[in-house]
């Protein structure tokens, strides 16, 4: 079993008047086999939690830590992450003008794992995941994401996902975008990753439909940087029904 820990997390990005503080003391233990949903309102600081964990150099961490098996994430670079066990699947996946889906793919296994998959059975899993998230075989000779729908986008997201087979996936509002069709053949992929090698998930997002196919063991609610709420999964049945309305008055 891995452990990501998050303790009393605060994040900052430099503006025009000077540093502005997002994340004000967040933490947050997930284990590997469980899901943790984050929600809530836009601008509570979701995707700053996911970009940091994932190392962008906008987001400046002031103070708290962030560690993976007792590991310091922090010190590592972004490349490092990866090959430690995190995932993170983009909220705005970006394309990638002349490379190559097949290309990507394996150069960046080959990255990860610290050597070259075997090419027949590489081939063979590759199909067999696009297969299932239903990905057309020519995608894979096409550039990354250039010229995708963004539910095309989402899946290709999902399919690193599945082949790279993480410790830790964070998916930043992999919902947002997706039609009903396409939200449960991304969330099935999820699942199968997580079933597959005991994947950690980390799922932000604003509503509660891909909760009906991603079941969280815990549901924790983000409101003005901070955690506001936590419980199962019944908290964002709550959330659905009643909104955010009862945390506006939580104090900065």
């Amino acid at each position: 079993m891995s452990t990501l820990e998050i303790k009393d997390l605060h994040v900052s990005i430099e503006t025009e008047q000077g540093l502005k503080e997002i994340l004000k003391g967040v933490s947050l233990t997930i284990k590997t086999g469980e899901t943790h949903a984050i929600m809530g309102p836009n601008g509570s600081g979701k995707s700053t939690l996911a970009s940091t964990i994932a190392g962008h150099p906008r987001y400046i961490v002031t103070s708290g830590s962030i560690s993976l098996d007792g590991a310091d994430v922090l010190e590592m670079a972004v490349d490092e992450r990866a090959r430690a066990g995190l995932f993170l699947a983009m909220q705005y996946p970006v394309e990638i003008p002349g490379v190559s889906m097949t290309n990507f793919l394996r150069t960046a296994k080959t990255a990860i794992d610290g050597e070259a998959p075997k090419l027949r059975t590489w081939t063979k899993e590759v199909k067999t995941a696009m297969e299932a998230l239903k990905i057309d075989a020519e995608f894979a000779s096409r550039n990354v994401n250039e010229g995708f729908s963004g539910g095309e986008k989402k899946r290709v997201e999902i399919l690193q996902l599945e082949l790279f087979e993480p410790k830790f996936a964070v998916l930043d509002e992999t919902d947002s975008g997706l039609d009903v069709d396409a939200l449960k053949v991304v969330s099935e992929g999820v699942n199968r990753a997580q079933e597959k090698n005991e994947m950690g998930t980390l799922l932000i997002t604003h509503y509660t439909r891909i909760l009906r196919y991603i079941k969280p063991d815990f549901v924790h609610v983000f409101v003005d940087g901070r955690i506001a709420e936590q419980g199962g999964a019944e908290l964002a049945d709550r959330l659905e029904a009643e909104g955010y309305d009862r945390f506006q008055n939580v104090s900065a």
